[in-house]
Parts: structure tokens; sequence; C-alpha cells
């Protein structure tokens, strides 16, 4: 099966609150996901919530890294969306379950744009 991309979905639960409401920390940790899996990074912008919660995005040439935290839950919802063969989403996604110290967590791999090549 030949795909365009691959979207990593992470369901992380059980991690720690204090980074999950930690801005910087957060921009840091996608950034750095990004680069250690070999993409392209173009940019990022992050949003502080009130009286928590942090929602970023790290944009690159292949795609995006997406984060949304429920500090108050302890629970983040993380995207991974890669094209072409050079960037490991995987490795992306598991530094992001370590980092967020995630106790609980689940990753579904989906591929997308599967064409008919006929």
């Amino acid at each position: 099966m030949n795909a365009l991309g691959k979207h990593y979905l992470l369901e992380l639960k059980d991690c720690n609150r204090e980074i999950l409401n930690d801005l910087e920390s957060l921009k840091k940790i996608l950034n750095t996901a990004a680069r250690v899996a070999g993409a392209t990074v173009l940019g990022d912008s992050f949003h502080q919530f009130e009286p928590q919660g942090v929602s970023g995005v790290v944009v690159i040439a292949e795609s995006h890294l997406f984060i949304h935290t429920w500090p108050e839950c302890g629970y983040a919802a993380v995207d991974i969306f890669t094209c072409g063969e050079s960037v490991r989403p995987g490795k992306a996604a598991q530094m992001v379950v370590e980092q967020l110290e995630s106790k609980n967590h689940s990753i579904l791999e989906i591929q997308r744009g599967i064409l008919d090549t006929e």
C-alpha cells in the first residue's frame, strides 16, 4: 500500500499536569520532536488558555504536529502528520509520550492519501 502520508493520533492520559499547562515547554517539546523525526520546521503558533490548557501547532515542510491539552484531566491530544518517506513520525510520537510523562497512552497510525494507481 503506497500512501502519501502517515497520520499519528496520540491519546495521552495520566500526563504531567504542570507540563500540560506550560506553553514554553510544549513549544520546545513539539519543535524538538519535529527535528528528531527529521522534519523541516517552518514555524509554530501556540495559545495559552485561561484558566488552563494550551493548543499549538508546529508547521513542518512535510505537514504538521498539533497538540491540545487539558491539564485538569492530565490529558493531551496530539496529531503528527507527515508526508513523504524521509520523516520518521514514530520517533516524534515516542518523544512526545516520554516528554509529557504519559503513563497511559495509545498511538493510532493512519495511512493518508492512498490513491488508485490505474
